[in-house]
């Protein structure tokens, strides 16, 4: 049986949709990549996931005696608390209903099996592109456009005239 520890947090005023899309993002991490993805996060729910996060590895510095780098979120749940219903007045006397739903964020920490393991985010390898190349291609795609302006200015209207007004005007009469 593995070691685990958990942290619930309730009647969070989020609501559960919004908070699960920061939530899916750290699930299976470890505890401090997850906490420093938290950190930067711009949405809201950040700092109820963060603060939870803490509460959640100090359960386990306790309990199992562990330190917080040698833990990773091996299950985080966001479900639907009770709504806070609200009316608003509408037009010819109906009523809108408002709904300001709330969440029950729980958080299962458990004890890597490698302590030494690190989850780091890995850099996608750049392909290996002349520098010459790249700018070769560029001049060659500018000077395509440039000539396909050329052609499409100088095709369309033979005459000297130049202009809107005298192809307008420029047509014969039969």
């Amino acid at each position: 049986m593995e070691k685990t520890v958990q942290a619930q947090a309730k009647y969070i005023r989020i609501a559960p949709r919004k908070t699960r899309l920061l939530a899916d993002t750290i699930r299976n991490m470890s505890v401090n990549q997850a906490e420093a993805l938290l950190f930067s996060a711009p949405q809201r729910s950040r700092v109820a996931l963060l603060k939870l996060l803490r509460s959640a590895v100090s359960n386990a510095q306790n309990v199992l005696k562990t330190e917080a780098s040698h833990l990773m979120i091996k299950e985080i749940r966001v479900d639907g608390g009770p709504k806070l219903k609200r009316w608003m007045p509408r037009a010819r006397g109906g009523v809108g209903k408002i709904e300001k739903k709330t969440s029950h964020i729980t958080i299962v920490l458990g004890v890597l099996k490698n302590p030494s393991q690190k989850f780091l985010i890995q850099a996608k390898k750049k392909k290996d592109i002349k520098k010459s190349d790249t700018k070769d291609k560029q001049k060659k795609k500018k000077t395509e456009l440039h000539e396909e302006v050329a052609q499409k200015t100088s095709g369309g209207n033979k005459s000297s005239k130049k202009g809107v007004i005298p192809k307008i005007f420029s047509r014969k009469a039969v």
